[in-house]
């Protein structure tokens, strides 16, 4: 070790690595073997990529938690900071927590004030090295990130035999790179043995991992939409969202050709725009395809219109929205919870939309696929709010789970039979009071079923009317129909607390492994606080009677207008003074100690104020 520091940080399992690198410099792939290695040793990793919206050049940093105890969320602070780009270093310094480490290339001499003195500094002259063993530039750019992690694995005590393994894998189909590799590996492993201490911070084999997997949110929906039975696709690239329709495509490929002749069974179109794509769904929605699109925020921005023809037409359909950092382009790299309420009213005039909140790729993978049976049962579109966190980044999950008996539930669809038989087709005619009707899709009967899609108002027959009163019974029964959907989103999950309390924080989205680390933290400190996970919108009762339970409810979530909060409000009419607002939206994943002193804050500033002290 270049400078050690007293007292350091020694933890085993229990640490956060950042890397900071520029992008476009190979760092990627070595940073992705740092994970896959601490995985293969059998320890919990949860890794977050924070990259820059252009090509290359720009600073990128990938943030590593390793927690043996199973803490997946980012927790805040930096343990050890492998620092690679110059362009960051005051920045990246900062970060680091008193005890922690500075891994940096020491091939230059920095001057003292570069460095803090409540750190250890670990430097390594890792050009100077690469440089000494390979002559092409390429070469040196590339290996030069092996190099650094051949050092981290002496430094952390991870298994060199599992790197060198992770090696020989991720090069299979280029077995010509993989001797450089490993002798890249070899020179950073052995200048750290030989000049330098393991760091109190290490790894050991563990058995923690189990038969879980690393996997993204978007790989994990766009696997769902194909067990949903989707079988069109129509979207335009947009980030964060552009890997969902990549993965759809890929399982297609190898899950929806058929067995004996080799077709494909299903259609998968880059559209020309947003707009074109939404058109597309819609249309195929409206001749009984199950058909989606995937987008970001400005994409819902343009897909309005179309969204509001679905709505009041009745058309079924799927919008997958990995949210981004808005508003305009804002910040198309970074996560938010920013959609909210756009998605939720999506369109002009009186509209509201079922929204599915997943937390992470399992449910990412398990609403991909429900929100088809609720589109097609609701007859509308549906939206599956996933977030760039948790849809680009990688997950360590539970396999995904099928019910192999299950079946698609296509709603109220007519049948030839059934209009043969003379059943009374009103294509917009509440016949039970759920406010769903029945449709037919075309070609089901020769001269029966038919009727006109509008746009316009129109009675329960489909026939174009403006009279006041029909106008006003077709809103009144989508209503009803909204209120149908309650009993087929995903209800809430409730966490009680140890003891009884008045406190309660509502979540959703990809804020949970966070917030599971932040409430297991109050409660070793001996703080209550009741939790609820909203999985759906429209709100079920028992939200509002949660609330209603508490004297103050924490709303904790990434955006700057507290939309869930301000949903909650107009749709259950809660007094605002009861919802708290806990907000994070720098566009970085929100971290279990951004909630865990928010809450203990504001649970102390509350009882400091019921006892009528002064607070500033």
């Amino acid at each position: 070790m270049t400078r050690p520091v007293t007292p350091a940080i020694t933890a085993t399992n229990d640490f956060v690595v950042k890397f900071a690198n520029v992008n476009g410099s190979g760092s990627a792939s070595a940073n992705g073997l740092f994970v896959k290695a601490i995985l293969r040793m059998g320890v919990p990793v949860g890794a977050r990529n924070i990259f820059p919206s252009n090509i290359q050049g720009l600073p990128t940093w990938y943030e590593i938690r390793v927690s043996g105890h199973g803490w997946l969320g980012r927790r805040g602070g930096v343990d050890l900071m492998v620092a690679m780009n110059p362009q960051t270093w005051d920045r990246d310094v900062a970060e680091i927590e008193p005890g922690g480490y500075l891994f940096y290339d020491s091939t230059k001499p920095m001057p003292s004030d570069r460095f803090r003195e409540d750190i250890g500094v670990v430097g390594i002259p890792l050009t100077a090295l690469c440089n000494a063993a390979y002559a092409e530039p390429s070469k040196r750019k590339v290996l030069k990130n092996i190099i650094y992690l051949g050092a981290l694995t002496f430094l952390l005590g991870i298994e060199r035999a599992v790197v060198e393994a992770l090696l020989a894998e991720e090069y299979a189909s280029k077995p010509a790179l993989i001797p450089a590799n490993i002798e890249a590996l070899q020179i950073g492993f052995d200048h750290a043995r030989d000049h330098l201490k393991p760091l109190g911070l290490k790894l050991e084999r563990a058995d923690a991992v189990g038969d879980r997997i690393f996997v993204d949110g978007n790989t994990a929906a766009g696997l769902g939409a194909v067990y949903g039975g989707a079988t069109v696709c129509a979207w335009y690239p947009i980030t964060p969202s552009t890997s969902l329709a990549e993965a759809f495509t890929a399982y297609c490929a190898k899950l929806r050709h058929d067995p004996d002749t080799g077709e494909a069974r299903y259609a998968i179109v880059q559209a020309e725009d947003e707009i074109a794509s939404i058109g597309m769904v819609t249309g195929a929605g409206w001749n009984g395809a199950r058909a989606f699109t995937c987008t970001s925020g400005p994409g819902i921005s343009l897909m309005q219109e179309f969204i509001g023809l679905s709505y009041f037409a009745e058309i079924p359909g799927v919008i997958f929205d990995v949210q981004r950092g808005g508003p305009s382009t804002g910040m198309p790299t970074r996560t938010q919870q920013s959609d909210i309420l756009s998605a939720a009213y999506a369109s002009h005039g009186d509209t509201k939309h079922v929204l599915l909140l997943p937390e992470g790729p399992n449910e990412c993978f398990e609403f991909g696929a429900l929100a088809f049976d609720l589109a097609d049962r609701l007859q509308t579109m549906v939206f599956v709010m996933l977030d760039l966190d948790m849809g680009m980044n990688e997950w360590l999950i539970e396999p995904f789970a099928w019910d192999e008996h299950r079946s698609l539930d296509r709603g109220k669809v007519m049948t030839a039979a059934m209009l043969e038989a003379g059943a009374d087709f009103g294509r917009y005619k509440d016949v039970d009071g759920d406010g769903i009707p029945w449709r037919t899709l075309p070609a089901t009967h020769p001269s029966k079923g038919a009727y006109f899609t509008r746009g316009t108002s129109r009675d329960p027959y489909a026939r174009y009317s403006e009279e006041g009163a029909v106008y006003v019974d077709n809103m009144e029964r989508l209503l009803r129909k909204f209120e149908t959907a309650k009993a087929l989103v995903p209800p809430p999950i409730v966490r009680r607390a140890a003891r009884q309390t008045s406190y309660g924080v509502i979540y959703y989205g990809s804020t949970s492994p966070a917030m599971d680390e932040a409430l297991a933290g109050l409660e070793a400190d001996g703080v209550a606080v009741n939790a609820m996970r909203i999985r759906g919108f429209p709100f079920l009762g028992e939200i509002f009677e949660f609330i209603a339970a508490h004297e103050l409810v924490f709303v904790v979530e990434q955006n700057r207008d507290a939309q869930l909060r301000a949903l909650l409000i107009n749709e259950g009419g809660v007094d605002p003074a009861r919802l708290v607002k806990v907000l994070n939206y720098d566009g970085s994943p929100i971290t279990a100690r951004f909630i865990r002193t928010a809450l203990a804050d504001g649970m102390g500033l509350a009882q400091r104020r019921s006892a009528g002290e002064m607070v500033k």
